[in-house]
């Protein structure tokens, strides 16, 4: 049971992002936002893990594990962040969302060796939902000028993903999201110098950028890899749909806006669908 309130942890991590830091990521360019919150996310996982283990040591896994964490850890936000640049906010979010999908689909043909059509059925459900949450009070349109992106948004879900299940079929015996964020941040500092030069951040901009690196990277990260190294994952891909929802919530809840009525029947189909699920999978 502690595993899927680790995945909660972690999705509530990454739902603070919108109302902690606003438009402060606005002004930074991808490269820059790479650096910064990469530096500040290893950082805080290094403090984490001495406190923890009394030990200065940083562990170096094999090479297999150290591709999948470049895989999973930088590769995705990299291309996460290419994809917002060049694709409405909304549109982007929703494509990239798809990783919760995919870790169903996934799970489900590990487990139970095919795609049962109850769990499909469930997590497009869920999909449905999630897009809902993010498209509230927007005009949601995908147009063709924004092609490049939401290929870009779509492959986040899959690179997520499968670096989700990844970490959770290796089973590691020792907790390597410290090294695989100091193996970000070394890239996205080759890769910072590479695209020079760049300005001096605002203070606005750089604290929300530390905020990324420390919880919707560093913290968020300690606690998926606890969860998806014990958790079962087709529950917790369900979980994840959350996301968007709790991130809706906590900017009503911070500004003191109602949640529309469309928000509000997203998180309905989510909440229903993935109880549903949990039922499925608990019948076996």
């Amino acid at each position: 049971m502690h595993q899927y309130l680790y995945a909660l942890g972690a999705i509530l991590c990454w739902a603070s992002l919108p109302v902690a830091t606003g438009s402060g990521l606005d002004s930074l360019r991808t490269e820059e936002l790479l650096l910064y919150s990469f530096s500040s996310g290893a950082l805080f996982l290094y403090l984490l893990d001495l406190l923890r283990t009394r030990s200065p040591v940083v562990h170096l896994p094999n090479g297999k594990t150290c591709l999948l964490g470049v895989w999973g850890i930088f590769f995705y936000h990299y291309v996460y962040y290419l994809a917002l640049e060049r694709a409405p906010i909304a549109e982007a979010a929703i494509l990239a969302t798809t990783w919760s999908f995919w870790i169903v689909v996934f799970s489900s043909l590990i487990r139970f060796k095919r795609l049962k059509t109850s769990i499909m059925l469930t997590a497009l459900v869920c999909l449905a939902g999630a897009g809902l949450v993010i498209g509230s009070g927007k005009n949601i349109l995908f147009e063709g000028r924004y092609l490049s992106g939401y290929l870009l948004a779509l492959g986040c879900g899959v690179i997520w993903s499968s670096f989700s299940i990844g970490l959770s079929l290796i089973r590691p015996q020792k907790e390597f999201m410290t090294i695989f964020m100091l193996m970000g941040a070394l890239l996205s500092l080759l890769l910072y110098l590479a695209t020079g030069p760049h300005a001096i951040p605002s203070p606005q901009a750089l604290a929300a950028a530390v905020y990324l690196g420390c919880v919707p990277l560093g913290l968020s990260f300690f606690l998926w890899n606890r969860a998806v190294v014990g958790g079962n994952m087709v529950v917790i891909g369900y979980l994840s749909y959350l996301t968007p929802p709790l991130a809706v919530l906590m900017v009503a809840l911070v500004r003191h806006e109602a949640v529309s009525m469309q928000a509000m029947l997203g998180m309905g189909l989510i909440l229903a669908a993935a109880w549903i699920g949990k039922r499925v999978i608990d019948a076996g």
